[in-house]
């Protein structure tokens, strides 16, 4: 990112990228439009939910504005736009992918299309709603035909990841998917291995399951998946996970 480069010019850059892709609506996280609305506006700080993490709340859309601007791998010049993620920011319960496809390449949202519909519908059988919980991805641009990541595209997006974690400061983390519970867990085994066992990143309980895509490939995965959601929901209760479904402060 250019140092010249403010949080605002490289949201008004973004803005216009999606004008240019036809967009006439975007949608912003309902916990962070009143900020932006500030920020845009030159008031002072924002009023997050939690007052004693105004500081954290800044921190999270600076990490935001540097990595819509990023280059540091060969995956910048592809990209029609990044994939930060989107939820609140302050969510208990943070969900992880592997990489943008081209549904979110193009929207610059996460699990968007067929699989996020059927991830809206499983979180929602454990009782989240999508804006209560972060969705995120390992990889916050699109492979070039939804290929594998290679190991230095990971290392160049994998302090951000680790950020957004610091900052959120998730109860729990669902990783969907092989390479999105390989790379959180630093392991090469299967997903079948990583089932059904807590697991830990940064400090945080790491539930593994299938990734939605999957689901719609393969239904006989689904049973062993409602177990993993089972799993995570008691998990994140015994984290102290905040209740879902009520309204945020």
């Amino acid at each position: 990112m250019s140092e010249a480069a403010t949080p605002r010019d490289l949201l008004i850059r973004y803005l216009r990228q999606r004008a240019e892709l036809g967009e006439r609506e975007i949608i912003l996280e309902r916990q962070r439009a009143s900020q932006l609305l500030e920020r845009l506006h030159g008031a002072g700080a924002p009023g997050p939910a939690r007052p004693a993490t105004a500081a954290a709340a800044n921190a999270f859309e600076a990490l935001r504005a540097e990595v819509l601007g990023c280059s540091r791998c060969r995956l910048a010049e592809g990209r029609t736009t990044v994939v930060f993620g989107e939820g609140d920011a302050e969510a208990d319960l943070l969900v992880v992918g592997e990489a943008p496809g081209y549904e979110e390449d193009r929207s610059g949202r996460p699990f968007v299309g067929p699989a996020g519909q059927l991830l809206d519908k499983m979180l929602a059988a454990i009782g989240f709603r999508r804006d209560e919980v972060f969705i995120c991805n390992v990889l916050k641009c699109r492979p070039p035909r939804n290929r594998d990541p290679v190991a230095d595209e990971v290392a160049s997006c994998r302090p951000y990841l680790r950020r957004q974690v610091e900052l959120i400061q998730p109860k729990v983390i669902c990783a969907f998917g092989r390479f999105a519970a390989q790379t959180l867990l630093d392991t090469e085994l299967s997903l079948n291995r990583l089932r059904g066992v807590t697991h830990e990143f940064m400090g945080v309980p790491v539930v593994v399951s299938y990734h939605p895509a999957a689901l719609l490939r393969n239904a006989s995965w689904k049973r062993p998946a409602w177990e993993d959601l089972q799993a995570l929901r008691r998990v994140y209760d015994e984290a102290g996970g905040r209740e879902p479904g009520g309204e945020r402060g």
